[in-house]
């Protein structure tokens, strides 16, 4: 059986999930019940500053979107750090990890962007005997306000000179949690690699409103009348954090610095994919949010029943394995061309392929033949788009099957070209042109 016991960064756990630093984690009733019920460890929701706690909204904290069947797709959250006492936190947090010696715990820390606070409160979190601390450089919303969360991690200055403080102040290793509110992740990725940081963790939430109420006019959740920007989360958000993930993991800046996955994972095969895109390990949230902790449960078996099928004994087998395989659009192979084919035992006539087509792409799919409903991929006009096999309702009905080389490609009337060429040599780039000139 494959073995998921996981090492991030020295802090060993038995399997890769943890929970994200989120509501989920907020005391220790919480994880007590996450540990019993099979995660591998947990990132403690955002301690504070010493001093009176920060005080949260009492109302609701929430904004979502749903797919066609009421599914869950993705929370707006704006809910603050924990609005619980600092030493209470602290006394659960070592008592927690006194219970469960073979999981990770991890504290999630925001502070004023002083090192005398983060002196401060690092000795007070390395007494709990904590696995490691995290860097709260991504909430998009209330402490941002404040010249935290998102407002250092947007300045890549910043995030190097909090992550040195950190490093010279604590025994614990330090991973630095990145916002997605940025243009370029590479940028406070590399500042938290120079200032030494053992590990980064994305994406943190992206600054969002989820809906507003056309009855009071207000943007959801709404607070009396009023509502704010908050963080977006859960799967609808997988995709951003899959890319960011990526250009980590494939910067000759930043290759090899330990990534922890973080950005709507719900099953067993998000979080493959995320490992298999450069990251260590994954943190989980809205997933628990909205199945309860046992979610966990089904991620572990299919993670084990996948690399067994598979042949894969440990996740070092699946880390990174895909990220040689990304790369950038101008060095796609321009020879290879596929053609979208229809199952006719599949088909169920519904003609959404054709429709897709037809009305938005390239009228490469018939509707009639012979006067009979019939839908067929017209070769000499399709491209290859794969449109109509994302709006195909019957899985594997429709696929793309790549055109050997030496076959004639009938929408081009040219012959499939065996050799690899991209868009740095093809003669339309003016670019290659000066080159050749």
């Amino acid at each position: 059986m494959a073995d998921l016991s996981s090492n991030f960064v020295g802090i060993k756990s038995p399997n890769p999930f943890w929970l994200a630093s989120a509501p989920p984690t907020d005391k220790a009733y919480n994880v007590e019940r996450a540990f019993k019920a099979g995660w591998g460890g947990v990132v403690w929701k955002t301690l504070g500053e010493e001093g009176p706690p920060v005080v949260n909204v009492n109302g609701p904290r929430y904004g979502a979107i749903w797919g066609a069947d009421r599914r869950l797709l993705g929370l707006n959250n704006i809910e603050l750090i924990t609005d619980r006492d600092l030493y209470v936190n602290l006394r659960e947090i070592k008592q927690v990890k006194k219970n469960w010696p073979d999981r990770a715990l991890v504290v999630s820390l925001m502070v004023p962007c002083v090192e005398e606070a983060w002196k401060a409160i690092l000795p007070l979190v390395e007494e709990t005997e904590a696995d490691g601390i995290e860097l709260n450089f991504g909430c998009p919303h209330g402490m941002s306000e404040r010249g935290m969360g998102a407002a250092v991690g947007q300045v890549p200055e910043y995030v190097e000179m909090v992550v040195r403080w950190c490093k010279a102040n604590t025994r614990m290793p330090v991973i630095t949690k990145l916002t997605p509110n940025i243009s370029d992740i590479r940028k406070p990725a590399r500042a938290a690699h120079a200032g030494g940081t053992d590990a980064v963790s994305l994406i943190n939430t992206i600054n969002s409103i989820t809906g507003v109420n056309l009855d009071t006019f207000s943007p959801e959740p709404m607070i009396d009348g009023k509502g704010t920007h908050g963080g977006y989360c859960g799967p609808a958000v997988k995709p951003i954090a899959m890319n960011m993930v990526a250009e980590i993991a494939r910067d000759p800046e930043t290759a090899g610095l330990p990534i922890s996955g973080i950005g709507g994972i719900t099953t067993w095969r998000d979080a493959a994919e995320f490992m298999a895109l450069g990251a260590g390990n994954v943190q989980v949230c809205t997933a628990a949010m909205t199945y309860g902790f046992k979610v966990v449960q089904e991620m572990i078996a299919g993670l084990e029943a996948w690399m067994d099928e598979k042949g894969h004994r440990t996740l070092s087998d699946v880390i990174g394995r895909a990220t040689p395989n990304v790369t950038d659009w101008q060095y796609l192979n321009l020879n290879y061309v596929a053609k979208a084919k229809i199952n006719q035992d599949l088909c169920i006539k519904c003609g959404r392929c054709h429709i897709a087509c037809e009305d938005t792409s390239h009228q490469a799919i018939t509707s009639l033949v012979d006067g009979a409903r019939h839908f067929e991929v017209m070769e000499e006009e399709c491209v290859g788009c794969n449109l109509c096999v994302n709006v195909c309702p019957v899985e594997n009905c429709i696929t793309m099957e790549p055109l050997a080389a030496g076959t004639l490609d009938k929408r081009t009337g040219e012959v499939v070209k065996p050799v690899y060429a991209n868009w740095t040599t093809h003669p339309n780039n003016p670019s290659a042109q000066v080159a050749a000139e």
